[in-house]
């Protein structure tokens, strides 16, 4: 490669049983895929008790990276599709990606 690509990594938080909608609004944006890792809320307006036990809700964590150019509407279509802009639905953010090993297209 001669020149460096540059990229963005899309970070979505969502319920458990929400990452398809996620992964697929990116795909519809121009994404290739993702990778989503299962993890547990810590908010605190997340927990709640069921019979003096502390319940925390089940989380998935989607991971996109995409060419920095279509960012920005991957991020758009993944909130309007994931109702992000609805409270309680999930959160996203776009971090910058210095470097990328790997990408073979």
């Amino acid at each position: 490669m001669n020149k460096k690509e540059l990229f963005k990594l899309i970070v979505t938080i969502v319920d458990k049983g929400s990452c398809q909608k996620v992964v697929k609004a990116s795909k519809d944006a121009g994404a290739e895929g993702g990778t989503i890792i299962y993890g547990r809320g810590t908010g605190i307006h997340e927990q709640t008790k069921l019979f003096s036990l502390l319940i925390e809700p089940e989380k998935e964590v989607v991971l996109t990276l995409v060419q920095q150019d279509i960012a920005d509407k991957v991020l758009a279509n993944i909130v309007s599709e994931a109702q992000l802009d609805k409270p309680g639905f999930g959160i996203a953010f776009m971090v910058d990606v210095e470097d990328t090993a790997g990408i073979n297209h």
